[in-house]
């Protein structure tokens, strides 16, 4: 019988069945891949034709799934700034502040009446100097104070991750590559391997019917079981299951850890930062909020007897309540400044990286699924029909060129 078979002339052409259907499936599932990240813009006409990877395309809705699946499964943004240590915040921004207090105060004064203030002798204006860094400590330790008690209504983080996000798709990419790259490459590896399979099954059905429609159909299936099987291994079974010596759960799942410490990292140090944190305090849709929260703690500084003095010599009673403002607008801008500080940032992101990171490991195996589970859910079928007709035209080319019908 297999010197039969060998002896057959179309025997090689029989061989290069399955090895064509491994192609097949490896090329398909690659391709799936890199239309789930690629290309970050929409290339085409709209809305007649053309394509954008599907994580780009939905960069706000994934955004939010990466908030409400995870991040806030695990903490409150309360528990999160409190976890940051706000007296220490406000002490890196008095520090900050303080060294910098002689020149904020040139700018606001010079800039509503620089020659007055040029002017004004030199013991006035150390005077006021010396009134505000005296009187930062305890602005600062009010405000940050203040902003943590009220940090859920002043950060909306679904908001600040969705926007992040949205505008910046390449870090949306390489958040869930990062995270997902085993599992991508499996499932563009395994596309070979059980296009193989679906192969050697295909050899005597064509033997036997020596149909031209068996090897498109077959091509066909190929793309789509090929897609179907890899993404099914990744996340199924959703719970370990004993069968004979082996344990068996799904690969993404089985990397519960090291997944929960990635994400944790990029998370922190790109995402969830202390820098994004107060820029979505003072700059986000509720800043309005938090420039009242300055202006409260402000107040008694202004309104003291030697600011208020110095104000009036320089700008007048008239431009009193002017110069209130500009002081208030400084000290917005003066309040992000030091949360560019690039060791600050990282020092206070350690602290929730090993929150987020231990509790991420604590997820059930069903909450644990929905940090990748998106990126194959989101058109999912799509990908895996137009592997199913890129697996027909492969095999109606082989139906053609191999066995020349």
């Amino acid at each position: 019988m297999l010197d039969t078979l060998i002896s057959h002339p179309d025997f090689w052409k029989y061989v290069s069945i399955p090895i064509c259907s491994g192609v097949i499936g490896w090329l398909t599932n690659w391709l799936a891949v890199q239309m789930t990240f690629a290309p970050k813009e929409f290339i085409g006409i709209r809305p007649f034709f053309g394509w954008q990877g599907i994580i780009p395309s939905k960069a706000d809705k994934m955004g939010r799934i990466v908030v409400e699946k995870t991040l806030e499964k695990i903490g409150s943004m309360g528990e999160f700034f409190r976890e940051m240590e706000p007296e220490k915040i406000a002490a890196h921004l008095t520090r900050s502040t303080q060294a910098r207090i002689e020149e904020y105060t040139d700018e606001v004064m010079a800039d509503r009446n620089a020659v007055l203030w040029e002017n004004l002798p030199q013991m006035v204006r150390k005077r006021v100097y010396n009134r505000a860094r005296r009187a930062i400590p305890q602005v600062m330790d009010r405000l940050i104070d203040d902003i943590g008690r009220n940090i859920e209504e002043l950060v909306d983080l679904k908001y600040m991750v969705g926007k992040q996000l949205s505008e910046d798709k390449a870090l949306l990419v390489r958040i869930f590559k990062e995270v997902g790259e085993p599992e991508f490459r499996f499932v563009i590896n395994s596309g070979f391997y059980f296009g193989m399979m679906f192969g050697l099954i295909q050899v005597p059905v064509f033997i036997f019917f020596p149909e031209n429609w068996v090897l498109p159909v077959f091509g066909f299936i190929v793309g789509i079981a090929t897609n179907w099987l890899a993404l099914n291994v990744i996340f199924s079974p959703l719970e370990p299951k004993k069968i004979g010596p082996f344990r068996i759960q799904g690969l993404f799942l089985r990397r519960q850890r090291d997944v929960a410490e990635q994400f944790a990292h990029i998370t922190t140090t790109e995402l969830m930062t202390l820098r994004n944190i107060m820029n979505q305090v003072m700059n986000g849709p509720r800043g309005e909020r938090t420039k009242l929260l300055i202006k409260k703690h402000l107040k008694p500084l202004l309104d003291g007897g030697v600011v208020r003095t110095a104000a009036q010599l320089t700008v007048g009673p008239g431009g009193y309540l002017d110069l209130k403002r500009a002081v208030e607008d400084k000290a917005v801008d003066m309040s992000l400044y030091p949360f560019e500080d690039v060791a600050f940032n990282k020092e206070r992101g350690l602290i929730i990286e090993k929150i987020l990171s231990d509790r991420m490991q604590q997820l059930s195996s069903e909450e644990f699924q929905d940090l990748l589970r998106p990126a194959f859910q989101e058109d999912e079928w799509t990908l895996i029909f137009v592997g199913g007709a890129l697996g027909a035209m492969a095999g109606m080319f082989q139906l053609v060129v191999v066995f020349g019908i």
